[in-house]
């Protein structure tokens, strides 16, 4: 079988793909979104999509990594590239439509509260005015970026005036204002990851020097774990609620006890999880994306 890797860069974690599928005795390409070039021809029933001379529509599963930056219609065309696949009989992983939910952090919130999840009380807005009323109420915020991830672009406020800098920073921008009440943690998060109907690794991230940021991108320190049972079934809900195949969903337990799912990423990084628990994460996605084409 040969699997194509779309991805926005070449790298560890493709790297790892390659190394697994390869174990199996598979193949595999690393496909720029950048090169799609889908045609609509005079005489032909369909369209066609490809990359080179790889055509991508004959392809029996296509694993799709970071989607790269660029303008509103380069996403769009290269999302819907993953849907036109996906309808047409290619097994897309992650899916697109689980893509969709996972990079806007509204979507995912919405749907983990409607799934009867605990998530941190939110508030996304457009108006400053807006913004500043949920920091009244609310009075001890996170702010962060509508799509992003690592930790990056995250700021912590409680003060009004403070708020309103930020605020204007991001109003500059036409930033959507993205507002989480703070639950206390004493430093520490935990990262699930998981793959199908079951969690493959879990990790404890904790915050430098006793701050609140655990993202091991920005210096947070990791060591495995063994879930309790019913934090596991709160990452497979989770995951199940978006709809993707592999995921790494943070879990929050707070001082009170409850335990908040705070994200689910959708395109995730493993390295660190990796590392910690040396659970061989690439082959368990590969064992289940090739599960899940021969079922």
């Amino acid at each position: 079988m040969h699997v194509p890797i779309l991805s926005a860069r070449t790298g560890w974690h493709t790297d790892e793909l390659l190394r697994a599928l390869a174990a199996r005795g598979h193949t595999a390409t690393i496909v720029p979104y950048e090169s799609l070039v889908a045609r609509v021809a005079p005489h032909s029933k369909a369209a066609t999509l490809a990359a080179g001379p790889q055509q991508l529509l004959s392809a029996p599963a296509v694993l799709a990594r970071i989607v790269p930056n660029g303008s509103l219609e380069q996403i769009i065309y290269r999302v819907d590239a993953l849907h036109w696949l996906e309808e047409r009989g290619v097994k897309v992983l992650n899916s697109p439509r689980a893509i969709e939910r996972c990079v806007d952090k509204f979507y995912t919130s919405a749907l983990l509260r409607e799934a009867g999840l605990d998530t941190p009380e939110t508030v996304v807005c457009e108006r400053i005015d807006d913004a500043m009323a949920a920091v009244r109420e609310m009075g001890d915020v996170i702010v962060k970026p509508l799509f992003g991830s690592m930790g990056h672009g995250m700021v912590r406020v409680s003060d009004p005036e403070t708020a309103f800098r930020v605020f204007r920073a991001l109003e500059m921008s036409r930033a959507v204002f993205y507002l989480q009440r703070v639950i206390e943690h004493g430093g520490s998060d935990v990262r699930a990851f998981v793959v199908g109907k079951r969690v493959v690794a879990a990790i404890e991230r904790r915050a430098r020097d006793g701050g609140w940021r655990t993202n091991i991108s920005l210096g947070g320190e990791a060591r495995a774990i063994d879930l309790p049972p019913a934090w596991s079934d709160l990452a497979l809900t989770a995951a199940r609620v978006v709809g993707a195949d592999y995921a790494g969903v943070d879990l929050l337990p707070a001082s009170d006890g409850t335990v908040h799912v705070i994200e689910v990423n959708g395109i995730p990084g493993w390295s660190g999880a990796q590392k910690a628990t040396s659970v061989d994460i690439a082959g368990a996605i590969v064992d289940h994306l090739i599960a899940t084409i021969c079922d």
